[in-house]
């Protein structure tokens, strides 16, 4: 998995009830892009230090690729 800063990273609920969540990289401590990622999720605004397991993935930042 490689991200960058204002990729989305998606965790999927693992367990029956469990709720997907959302948040934005707001840190890559690698040069390659490899986790773990700062993220700040949507849902509490909390920003956490993330390793993501195997229901994650990274959604690319659509606007850093935007002409603007």
């Amino acid at each position: 998995m490689k991200a960058k800063v204002g990729d989305r990273l998606v965790e999927e609920g693992r367990h029956v009830g469990d709720h997907r969540r959302v948040g934005v990289i707001t840190a890559v401590r690698h040069d390659d892009g490899s986790p773990p990622y700062v993220v700040r999720w949507f849902d509490s605004q909390h920003e956490a230090l993330v390793f993501p397991g195997p229901d994650a993935r990274v959604e690319r930042d659509q606007a850093a690729g935007a002409p603007g």
